[in-house]
């Protein structure tokens, strides 16, 4: 019986990060699943989902705790592998001027319609014309069954109208 376990990593950025971890789960017998990686300000950041065989977790935490020697900061959780029940998916696009709080506005409307950030991704960029940045966000986002879009679509565009920052929403399958 393979037990599920999620791991979120950050070390200082150089070659071979990703390989000693992946080597440190196989070698436990665990199956690197799923993973979001990316570098940031000298730092390499991940979370990863991975099966290892139940008799082997205590054995693969340790192994992983051991990699703090070569400068891994590692923590580890045990998951379920049960599906969440979740309602309508959506995507969401925002770009505009850049403004301490648009992302905690932004995540306060949606968690106020009880929707879940699934996946987002944000990036700050020089504006194409006349100088200043852009604030850049895409996002996966889930609501519950009963949530419309048109209610949605409407709770965005009051907040997209208050921060000056263009938001798109789309359907997803």
């Amino acid at each position: 019986m393979a037990e599920t376990l999620v791991l979120t990593f950050i070390a200082n950025d150089r070659p071979g990060l990703v390989g000693t971890l992946s080597e440190t789960v196989a070698a436990e017998g665990g199956n690197w699943l799923e993973s979001r990686m990316a570098h940031l300000a000298e730092k390499f950041a991940g979370v990863a989902r991975v099966d290892v065989p139940a008799n082997k977790v205590t054995s693969l935490k340790a192994a992983l705790k051991a990699l703090d020697a070569e400068g891994f900061h590692i923590l580890v959780e045990e998951a379920s592998d049960a599906a969440p029940i979740r309602g309508p998916a959506f995507s969401l696009d925002l770009v505009g001027p850049d403004q301490p709080g648009i992302l905690r506005e932004i995540t306060n409307c949606l968690a106020g319609l009880g929707l879940s950030v699934e996946e987002m991704a944000t990036d700050i960029r020089d504006a194409p014309m006349g100088g200043g940045s852009l604030f850049y966000a895409e996002a996966q986002i889930a609501g519950p069954a009963n949530l419309s879009e048109d209610e949605l679509r409407d709770a965005l565009e009051t907040i997209g109208d208050a921060l000056m920052v263009d938001i798109t929403l789309g359907e997803q399958g």
